[in-house]
């Protein structure tokens, strides 16, 4: 089995380390696509001996290819690959916003997987979310969902416009932890605490709280009301979020998200 990497950026790369990590392939059974000679160098001293600046006869030996390039640069690069690619070759996409129609389209092929992993990916804890055209038989789903889920846990997805809703939740979901994180820090910070013991007093108990959650046949809901003891300290803040309706915001926010995806994938 070989694997072809078109774009080994940080996610592409992801992929190569956890597709070895997990034993499912070696260093030899990768194929890399890359447009600079300075990355193209970095790979090659990682143990990455495959690499290639210009698309070429190689790109037909990838029984699978990984799209991980720029949303922006996918026609560009479709342009280049496609003289050279085979209709029995499987394609997973991880482009943002690009549709099963549009990948088929530009590379004239049918099997195609469009993916959306998240950033925790890159340690080994991402959400992963991915949908296939039909060409895409059940054997080549399960390969590639244990590929995908490598970097985490994969969920299939029956319907395609899923994958834009994942984008809001799971996709961007890092960044508004990171944001609801800041804002702790910062409150910690005018409450007397340095930088540092703020973070720490923060990271720990996000880390605490979603293994307390995980392990737990609790909702949300029920561990927020074992924490929120009436007429305690938790309630007094539980009770400001609602006034200004936060939640009602976190939802509006997503779907911001969720729109912005979706008018993305008509460009």
């Amino acid at each position: 089995m070989k694997v072809l990497v078109v774009g080994c950026g940080n996610m592409g790369y992801t992929y190569l380390e956890s597709f070895q990590r997990s034993h499912i392939l070696t260093e030899s059974d990768f194929l890399i696509l890359e447009k600079t000679e300075g990355r193209k160098k970095e790979l090659n001293q990682l143990g990455y001996n495959n690499v290639y600046l210009e698309p070429g006869d190689y790109i037909k030996e990838g029984d699978v290819v990984i799209l991980s390039v720029k949303p922006q640069d996918f026609q560009k690069v479709a342009a280049s690959i496609r003289p050279f690619l085979a209709q029995d070759q499987v394609f997973i996409s991880i482009m943002a916003g690009v549709t099963i129609s549009t990948t088929q389209e530009h590379l004239g092929v049918e099997k195609v997987i469009r993916s959306m992993p998240n950033l925790p990916s890159q340690v080994g804890v991402g959400m992963t979310t991915f949908t296939a055209a039909d060409a895409v038989t059940r054997g080549e789903l399960m390969f590639a969902q244990n590929l995908l889920g490598s970097t985490g846990q994969a969920m299939y997805l029956k319907e395609e416009k899923m994958i834009d809703a994942s984008t809001a939740i799971s996709g961007s979901g890092p960044a508004y932890v990171f944001y609801f994180m800041n804002a702790l820090i910062h409150a910690g910070v005018d409450m007397g605490f340095s930088q540092a013991e703020a973070e720490q007093l923060v990271k720990q108990t996000f880390r605490g709280s979603i293994q307390l959650q995980s392990k737990s046949k609790d909702s949300c809901e029920d561990w927020i009301a074992k924490v929120a003891s009436k007429g305690g300290t938790t309630e007094a803040a539980i009770n400001h979020f609602n006034n200004d309706e936060v939640l009602n915001k976190i939802k509006e926010g997503a779907k911001a998200a969720l729109n912005r995806a979706i008018e993305l994938g008509k460009n």
